[in-house]
């Protein structure tokens, strides 16, 4: 049976990376690569591929930027075409990115069966793009496989089947256990005056935290206090590093001597700094996955989560973006106070195994 995998966006190669590995052990199944191009800058795309080992992709739709709805719409289009070229018996998404829902919809518009890989996760946020893709995604999907209990309980109360759902685990999870020699062989470290075990890991990106004035200041006054302790490694998105200088931020910045401002960082590098620091503080949804396992404190600033498994049973918490709590939680884990937390079920390094023997019996 001939599969079309969709990546688009970065998060969405640390998710089929594992998955295309899997389908290696099945003769029968013929998995074809499909990149979007929704992320199209070498840093943002190219450079993943490399460092997970995959193969490139099979077929390139080169979409570029946009609106969400110019985007979604340039990926559907030329997405239909590659379906009516290629007739693939399944179609397998990832996350919750543009390219997920504009090659979900035409793939149900052609009775191709669609398979949704982290399915079901909801942060009842509405203003979220994402949460739009979420909830429109999962009511076209045929065969949802989740990363925890939540997921499940989510497409049951919207009216899923119970046989569609398979709770499989995290295949983010499958590529961070499977590059873990090349991430503890890395001396990223090294490039930074920084100790491991001595240091807080930043990255914000979220136009709610990086693109007001209001938010970027109380992100400062949080710097402000953590460097009097520990010193914040930031690698910055240039969107963000360009607010700094328009919001005439860009001199306190500078007085802070322990905030030291890197270009983004590779993947294999960034979880080898995730894994030396002290804590993390975040408003992206991955990392909290990833901190979760590497038993990282996170703090991440946001009024909530998609992923709540991995504050019930990881080391994540909600701090949203008031100084006085983030700092408050800050001061435990510096104290030894915070919460110790605990790996998921089936984040064990073998989602994909399971997700690709399911489909093989499909």
């Amino acid at each position: 049976m001939k599969i079309i995998c969709v990546v688009g966006a970065r998060p969405n190669f640390m998710k089929m990376a594992p998955i295309l590995r899997a389908f290696r052990k099945y003769g029968h199944l013929q998995p074809l690569l499909v990149h979007t191009n929704q992320h199209y800058d070498a840093k943002m795309s190219d450079v993943f591929f490399k460092e997970l080992g995959m193969a490139e992709p099979d077929i390139h739709l080169n979409a570029g930027s946009g609106t969400h709805a110019v985007q979604s719409a340039d990926i559907m289009i030329r997405f239909e075409k590659a379906l009516m070229d290629e007739k693939p018996g399944l179609v397998i998404v990832v996350g919750d990115v543009n390219s997920t829902l504009a090659c979900s919809v035409a793939s149900a518009k052609l009775h191709i069966p669609v398979a949704h890989v982290e399915a079901g996760l909801r942060s009842n946020d509405r203003s979220m793009p994402e949460e739009i893709n979420r909830l429109v995604n999962d009511t076209l999907y045929d065969y949802l496989f989740t990363t925890e209990s939540s997921g499940n309980e989510n497409l049951i109360r919207e009216g899923k089947k119970q046989n569609q759902i398979f709770f499989t685990g995290n295949v983010m999870i499958d590529t961070l256990v499977y590059t873990m020699p090349k991430i503890d062989q890395s001396s990223i470290i090294k490039q930074f005056p920084v100790k491991s075990g001595h240091y807080a890991l930043v990255t914000l990106h979220r136009p709610s935290n990086v693109d007001q004035p209001d938010s970027l200041n109380r992100i400062l006054t949080v710097f402000e206090t953590i460097t009097q302790s520990l010193p914040v490694l930031f690698p910055i998105h240039p969107r963000t590093r360009k607010n700094l200088d328009s919001f005439g931020f860009q001199s306190r910045v500078e007085k802070m001597k322990d905030l030291i401002l890197t270009d983004p960082i590779g993947y294999i590098d960034f979880l080898n700094l995730m894994k030396n620091a002290k804590c993390v503080i975040s408003d992206s949804g991955g990392l909290q996955e990833e901190s979760t396992f590497l038993r990282v404190p996170c703090l991440t600033m946001r009024e909530n989560t998609e992923r709540p498994v991995t504050i019930t049973v990881g080391t994540n918490t909600l701090v949203g973006s008031e100084p006085a709590v983030i700092l408050g939680h800050f001061e435990k884990i510096m104290n030894g106070t915070y919460k110790k937390g605990d790996i998921p079920e089936l984040w064990d390094g073998h989602a994909a195994e399971r997700i690709a023997d399911i489909i093989s019996r499909i």
